[in-house]
């Protein structure tokens, strides 16, 4: 991937505002929250781009990869927080379905980036 910066990639620009509608919506959590649900949606959320980013900046494909499967990881931890806040009805319903689409497109997306990343890796 060399000469392309992380933010030419989709899926981070994408991860990127989903970060700040994960912001917005545990903006508006209870504040007794604030150093549980809030805190932890928040980390996962940021979690997300900055492993691409970060990944994307190695050296080797093998740890682009690696850097990728903790993004994923963090998408997976988000949408538990998400569901979370709709079993404590501190969302709708509507709200929780918006947001676990937008995890899906940015699970595909991160798929879509892990295939092309793999195609690169010789002998794989």
């Amino acid at each position: 991937m060399a000469g392309k910066s992380y933010r030419d990639l989709d899926v981070w620009r994408e991860a990127m505002d989903f970060v700040v509608q994960c912001y917005r919506m545990a903006g508006t959590f209870p504040k007794s929250e604030m150093c549980g649900l809030t805190s932890q949606l928040q980390r996962a959320a940021v979690s997300i781009p900055a492993n691409i980013a970060e990944g994307q900046g190695r050296q080797h494909e093998k740890e682009f990869l690696q850097h990728l499967a903790i993004a994923y990881g963090s998408l997976a931890e988000v949408e538990t927080h998400v569901q979370i806040a709709r079993r404590l009805e501190y969302i709708e319903g509507e709200k929780e379905s918006q947001m676990l689409e937008r995890t899906a497109r940015i699970g595909r997306m991160l798929n879509g980036l892990k295939k092309s990343v793999e195609e690169r890796i010789p002998g794989r």
